[in-house]
């Protein structure tokens, strides 16, 4: 699947296509990086009580586990690596628009802003862009891109990315 444009910065990170609002318990997709190859699976585990996604690299090993938490006061998603909570993902309670903030366990927290219903948005950590996340890049009706930076966590990134669209897709 070809990109409508190319990158302008040439920042050195990578490209992965992912679909839109598709996140359903029960629904598995594969994320496909800038060449059109299958590089993660989103698993939507179906017998669950709560929402949960795994994310699984290309021989089928899970990456992360993307799932609900419940009792409590706002929407939250964890994200848990080794059975460790990795970060947890959660609306922001200010501003008109939808913010997430990401509390990373064991790094900088980050935020993701912008038109995040649309998918159009960053995710930011101090002031740094770690990811963009985009429609514009792709001709797939459905498909948004998500670029992420050169050096950070892919799998990380692409997981907070399933958490967010799971927050908002549910509204």
């Amino acid at each position: 699947m070809g990109f409508l444009r190319h990158r302008d910065d040439e920042s050195g990170g990578e490209r992965f296509l992912m679909r839109e609002k598709l996140l359903a318990i029960g629904d598995d997709f594969w994320i496909e990086n800038e060449q059109g190859e299958r590089a993660y699976k989103v698993n939507g585990k179906a017998v669950r009580l709560r929402q949960t996604f795994v994310l699984e690299d290309v021989s089928g090993d899970e990456v992360a586990r993307i799932q609900e938490r419940k009792l409590s006061i706002r929407d939250k998603i964890a994200i848990e690596r080794g059975g460790d909570t990795a970060a947890t993902v959660h609306k922001a309670l200010v501003g008109i628009r939808d913010r997430f903030a990401i509390d990373v366990e064991h790094g900088a927290d980050m935020k993701a802003h912008g038109n995040v219903v649309d998918h159009e948005y960053e995710i930011e950590r101090d002031g740094d862009t770690v990811a963009t996340i985009s429609k514009k890049w792709f001709r797939v009706r459905e498909s948004y891109g998500v670029d992420v930076a050169a050096g950070e966590d892919v799998a990380l990134v692409l997981a907070i990315t399933v958490a967010i669209d799971s927050l908002t897709s549910r509204d």
